[in-house]
């Protein structure tokens, strides 16, 4: 025979059954946020193909899982520095995707009135400091901006390649950190190259000790898993926000296209892309989430409805206004 229910047993089983249900919400949202960065990165090298798209362009396929795992467990008033490949982080803050596209094709309605290109969108309203072209560059923006926010409760969090992590700027800025105690999450996405070039051929030793020997506790994760990020960068991010200091995250991820746009990745070993793919971020989620009881149908339905919307959107930005010549966004203005 079955225990007897009372009234606060039921009330706490209906709390958890709440509680379940919530978080395997949040995780269809997370989904939507990755479906959201995939398809943009496809439609804008398909729109740089078509001559669309200006300058160059640094995608992130693969990468979804890093952005939007470590986006969930941020404030409002956090300050993100990502890098020359930040559609992903800009698009996971929030930014609109029909804003990103625009400012992408250069025209008077992107975020940045179609003056910043792929590699220097900027959103204050959406706690992204800038995307930085200099390799590095955003360690030591974030850093700055640690310092700025250190009062606050509120943190700081860098994105940047595996190959900064050769960079004067990361041993200054995590030294720096470290001495001043600052609430800053260092997180290196280990996409395995450096630009062209293999990093293990390019770097002595592990990242996650260089992290260590400068005093910054340093935790390795699986970067195509959404929910294993979303647990480690909340435990670096309730580190720094408690006043414990700096913390580093090595997120291990792939690109599945090539390092910018006249890359045809040939350097990959053969079947090295195929068995990454095997672990694509997205294809993981969606798993998890049908273990967990969401149907198959929901999913699909989901994908359907960001698919259009992105289509949507870059159809909107080809017919977009053109900025005009002496004309700068409002945030730039005095």
């Amino acid at each position: 025979m079955s225990p007897t229910r009372n009234a606060h047993t039921e009330a706490a089983s209906g709390l958890q059954d709440g509680s379940a249900h919530s978080e395997r919400q949040r995780f269809v949202g997370l989904y939507r946020a990755m479906l959201t960065i995939r398809n943009v990165e496809e439609v804008i090298q398909s729109l740089f193909l078509k001559g669309e798209v200006y300058g160059t362009t640094h995608l992130c396929t693969g990468h979804e899982a890093v952005a939007v795992g470590v986006a969930s467990v941020l404030d409002e008033k956090d300050r993100v520095a990502a890098t020359y490949r930040g559609h992903g982080h800009a698009l996971a803050l929030g930014v609109p995707p029909q804003m990103l596209i625009d400012e992408l094709l250069g025209r008077a309605t992107g975020i940045n009135g179609g003056r910043a290109g792929s590699m220097n969108v900027t959103s204050l309203e959406h706690r992204l400091i800038g995307c930085f072209g200099i390799v590095g560059g955003s360690i030591a923006a974030a850093t700055g901006a640690a310092l700025a926010v250190r009062r606050t409760g509120n943190v700081a969090v860098a994105y940047f390649g595996e190959g900064a992590t050769n960079q004067a700027y990361f041993f200054e800025c995590l030294n720096f950190a470290a001495t001043l105690n600052l609430p800053i999450v260092f997180v290196c996405e280990n996409n395995v190259y450096s630009e062209y070039t293999r990093t293990s051929d390019l770097s002595g030793g592990d990242i996650l000790s260089r992290a260590v020997s400068l005093g910054v506790p340093a935790e390795q994760v699986d970067g195509m898993d959404v929910w294993l990020v979303r647990e480690c960068a909340g435990r670096a991010v309730a580190r720094a926000r408690n006043g414990n200091g700096p913390a580093f995250i090595e997120a291990m991820t792939y690109r599945f296209v090539g390092h910018s746009r006249s890359d045809p990745a040939k350097y990959r070993p053969d079947g090295e892309l195929e068995r990454w793919k095997l672990r694509d971020p997205l294809k993981l989620c969606r798993e998890r989430l049908m273990s967990e009881g969401i149907a198959p149908s929901d999913l699909d339905a989901i994908e359907a409805e960001v698919t259009s919307e992105i289509e949507a959107a870059a159809a909107a930005a080809l017919t977009a206004p053109w900025p005009a010549p002496d004309s700068l966004p409002s945030e730039f203005k005095e």
